[in-house]
């Protein structure tokens, strides 16, 4: 697998996953404002992706801070932790690791600055060298759960680009793959942005993984057909009860899934879980630029002037999920004792700007 965002020297590269399949092409961030700016543009998306590319972020911010003091080190960066915190609301990674970074700093009150800049980047490293370790053992956890001869239908991308490689969903087909099982994977397209069309066949094809591709809106006649046999997706956040937030669409999903009592899946990492939300309703929704549903590049597919409404994410309530699968093992309802008991000594730093 190629990865999806690495270090060169103190410049960040990560494959600029607009351009996919067209072209693998790289993007070159050589100061965190380009960071921010590629989150933002879905240079590199996903929630775990987009954590591991703030902390990388900031690491690299860390290191333009002229500073002689911890706390003239500290304003700056703290400043940095704000603009990145804004890039995306919804995946809760990117402020996992802004406090996972910005915890760091505030442990390392007595230390010289430049050796707070050195740990940053050792960090952000860690964070992606774990990252990758996690989604291994949510495939390893989640592998047990597909049959063999499964059809799975997936939606979006919760691959190795959107995460620091391997995948959630699927680094837990990848799993059961590798561990011999026959499998079959159906792709939403995943409108507007074609992730499950661009992105999850390119990966799945890459692995050798049989894929097949389907408009949106023909997922229910295919459940109705008994041609799907399990529902796994990726997650951005995840509230304490259990209810999910990932690409709009996931929920329309999972209410067909239910109607045709087919399981539904939710692989995603323990970061994703914000412990701080009660429900799904707490969840903030980025509202995208409507040009996103109107244009396939360039041009026009919709009448000039007409007003599009383009949420980027929807809510898929926890009575939808049949379980969560994370890197300690798989959640099942009641959700909230369960996150809670899983969440038991997990990083819990806050970061009150």
């Amino acid at each position: 697998m190629i990865p999806t965002i690495e270090w060169q020297d103190m410049h960040l590269r990560m494959i600029d996953q607009r351009k996919i399949p067209v072209k693998l092409d790289w993007y070159i961030c050589r100061r965190y404002q380009d960071v921010i700016r590629a989150i933002e543009k879905m240079v590199i998306r996903g929630a775990p992706a987009i954590g591991v590319a703030a902390a990388m972020g900031l690491a690299m911010g860390g290191y333009s801070i002229q500073a002689a003091s911890y706390a003239g080190f500290l304003k700056k960066f703290k400043r940095i932790a704000e603009k990145m915190l804004l890039a995306r609301p919804t995946a809760v990674n990117l402020r996992w690791a802004v406090e996972r970074m910005l915890g760091l700093v505030y442990k390392m009150a007595d230390f010289p600055v430049e050796e707070i800049k050195s740990a940053l980047k050792k960090e952000s490293e860690t964070i992606l060298a774990q990252d990758i370790e996690t989604n291994r053992r949510i495939g390893e956890h989640g592998m047990e759960l597909i049959p063999d001869r499964a059809t799975i239908l997936t939606h979006c991308n919760a691959g190795s680009l959107a995460t620091g490689g391997y995948g959630t969903a699927l680094g837990v087909i990848r799993s059961a793959h590798a561990k011999g099982k026959n499998i079959e994977v159906i792709a939403d397209e995943t409108r507007p942005w074609l992730q499950g069309l661009r992105l999850t066949a390119f990966e799945l094809m890459q692995d050798g993984i049989p894929v097949s591709v389907i408009a949106d809106n023909a997922a229910g006649y295919l459940m109705r057909q008994k041609r799907v046999d399990l529902v796994i997706t990726g997650a951005d956040r995840i509230a304490a009860n259990g209810d999910v937030a990932n690409k709009i669409g996931t929920y329309q999903v999972a209410v067909l899934a239910r109607t045709h009592h087919i399981p539904f899946y939710v692989a995603a990492p323990l970061s994703t879980v914000d412990r701080t939300l009660e429900n799904g309703d707490l969840i903030p929704v980025e509202e995208r630029p409507p040009e996103e549903i109107c244009k396939v590049g360039r041009a026009e597919i919709g009448p000039p002037g007409v007003r599009a409404f383009n949420p980027a994410f929807d809510i898929t309530p926890a009575e939808f999920v049949t379980a969560i699968i994370t890197e300690k093992g798989v959640i099942r309802p009641p959700y909230k004792q369960g996150v809670k008991r899983f969440l038991r000594n997990q990083y819990n730093f806050h970061f009150s700007p």
